[in-house]
């Protein structure tokens, strides 16, 4: 394990692709940071192991036969509400993927930057699942204090 840290949060993650070179690869990579990563080729396999075990992120390609990504996320999104997923697709500009439209937390266009991208998305989203649960009162919150101080 190189280039990780004790302040690097290790995850248990899910790839799905159809493509075993595009598989091999993020795996390497991620394993490389320490986490703990399983592959499977298809999304059928990917529901029905998520319905088994627990993954703190889930990483999907968009084009596989059977199944898109989209539709694997919105079936991963009824047995998981709260699953952290990260959509990768050569399509994304050519189909307008977003995270609003696909139901992903990160939507990664695959080129030469999508390693990078990756690594960075996956720690985001296991960071943002450990921090503690706070009140969301925010800046909105304490303008309202401000408001009311009128005499």
């Amino acid at each position: 394990m190189t280039n990780s840290s004790s302040s690097e949060i290790c995850g248990r993650i899910l790839l799905v692709d159809d493509n075993t070179l595009g598989l091999a690869a993020r795996r390497s990579v991620l394993e490389e940071l320490g986490h703990k990563v399983t592959t499977l080729s298809s999304p059928h396999d990917g529901l029905e192991l998520c319905a088994k075990q627990r993954f703190d992120v889930v990483v999907t390609d968009y084009k596989m036969p059977k199944m898109n990504g989209v539709e694997f996320i919105g079936r991963l999104r009824k047995q998981h509400p709260n699953m952290a997923v990260i959509l990768i697709s050569g399509f994304t500009d050519t189909l307008g993927l977003n995270e609003e439209n696909t139901g992903a937390d990160v939507v990664i266009q695959k080129s030469s930057h999508e390693v990078s991208h990756l690594i960075r998305s996956v720690s985001r989203l296991l960071r943002k699942q450990r921090e503690p649960k706070r009140k969301t009162a925010g800046s909105q919150g304490s303008g309202r204090v401000e408001k009311k101080k009128v005499k």
